[in-house]
């Protein structure tokens, strides 16, 4: 083949030379920057050490110091206490001499004590007796056993600050004097003079039984359409416009309420004729002959009597008392309406009045009394 033939492969050409590589001398350069930085971080980790160590003697010089401070201050406080031991010895000394003394004269306050103590609640059983008879005087007055109550308590709470052993039957007795008075039922005095008061008041109110113009009992209503004497409306006449078919219909409504019109007229004016004239049954002649200024008297004496019922309560007469209410309410029957429901309601009052007053005996603190004498009588 020809040397300017084009398909001559470049295989054929002589080789040109490679470079030659050095891979030796970057190693080695690796290497000597590696050995530098453990130099340099052993440099820097020996600094530390050294600081560290450093600290570390200082700290133990300054515990040192305090050390051999506190053991100075140890010393001072063992020779402190060391002295201060033995002024104490000394003032133990003085201090068992005066006990001796203290307990002689604890004996002789403890005896002065005793007697004192004697002496005190031997006053106390005779003030707690006073106190119990003035409290039952006091309950005998005014007929309420609330002073006797009041005054057992008040001892209770005087044994119970007193807190001797030998006062405990008494403490008992009182307990059981006080269960025993409450359980009693007694007249409440006040109450039942309040309640004749509020009769005294209702006396006026009270219609007697010819009264005119009073009605006992309520009238039975009457119809609407009634009531009035003539209708509410009335149908006017027919119009003249209306048809044969519906002219009829309308006649025969007009014509029924014309004729409910006439039938409430007349039932107006017959009721009004009735009231006229009042017929009633009395079963007491006295009281239809009874005139309006003796009603007036009537009344007065009511309350007179009533008013003596009340003084006879509050002077502790019930007896008195119970006849004066049972006077009451035999006039109240005999001459007033009793339909009337003032009058039935005063009847009612008259009567509970009457099963109240009762003469009971008012219950005495005999037990607290036996256990007072007791204990003054067994010091």
């Amino acid at each position: 083949m020809n040397a300017d033939t084009p398909d001559t492969p470049a295989a054929a050409l002589p080789a040109a030379p490679a470079p030659a590589s050095t891979p030796k001398p970057r190693a080695g350069n690796g290497l000597v920057l590696l050995a530098l930085a453990l130099a340099v971080v052993a440099l820097v980790l020996c600094g530390l050490l050294w600081q560290r160590l450093g600290f570390t003697q200082e700290e133990l010089a300054r515990r040192t110091r305090d050390a051999e401070a506190q053991v100075v201050e140890a010393r001072t406080l063992a020779a402190q206490a060391e002295a201060l031991t033995q002024e104490l010895q000394a003032r133990l000394g003085v201090a068992e001499v005066r006990l001796s003394e203290v307990s002689l004269q604890r004996s002789q306050l403890e005896e002065l004590m005793l007697s004192l103590s004697r002496s005190r609640d031997d006053n106390l059983v005779q003030d707690l007796e006073a106190t119990l008879r003035v409290a039952l005087q006091q309950a005998q007055l005014t007929g309420s056993a609330q002073p006797l109550i009041s005054a057992l308590q008040a001892a209770e709470q005087r044994i119970g600050r007193a807190a001797q052993p030998r006062l405990n039957p008494v403490q008992r007795a009182i307990a059981r004097d006080i269960d025993r008075i409450r359980g009693a039922a007694l007249a409440d005095i006040p109450a039942l003079a309040g309640q004749l008061d509020e009769l005294v008041r209702q006396v006026d109110a009270w219609p007697v039984a010819n009264a005119v113009g009073v009605v006992a009992e309520p009238a039975p209503a009457r119809p609407a359409g009634k009531a009035g004497g003539a209708p509410a409306t009335v149908l006017p006449p027919p119009a003249d416009n209306a048809t044969d078919s519906d002219a009829p219909g309308a006649w025969q409504a007009w014509a029924a309420r014309w004729k409910a019109w006439w039938a409430g007229a007349i039932d107006h004016s017959l009721q009004q004729a009735r009231d006229l004239v009042r017929v009633s049954r009395i079963d007491q002649p006295d009281a239809a002959l009874l005139a309006p200024e003796q009603a007036f008297f009537l009344r007065e004496n009511l309350k007179l009597q009533l008013l003596n019922a009340r003084l006879a309560l509050l002077a502790r007469q019930l007896p008195a008392s119970q006849a004066d209410v049972l006077a009451v309410e035999t006039k109240l029957r005999r001459y007033f309406d009793t339909r009337s429901p003032a009058v039935a309601g005063a009847l009612t009052s008259l009567g509970r009045l009457r099963r109240d007053l009762v003469a009971q005996d008012l219950p005495r603190p005999d037990e607290t009394l036996a256990a007072l004498a007791a204990a003054a009588g067994g010091r």
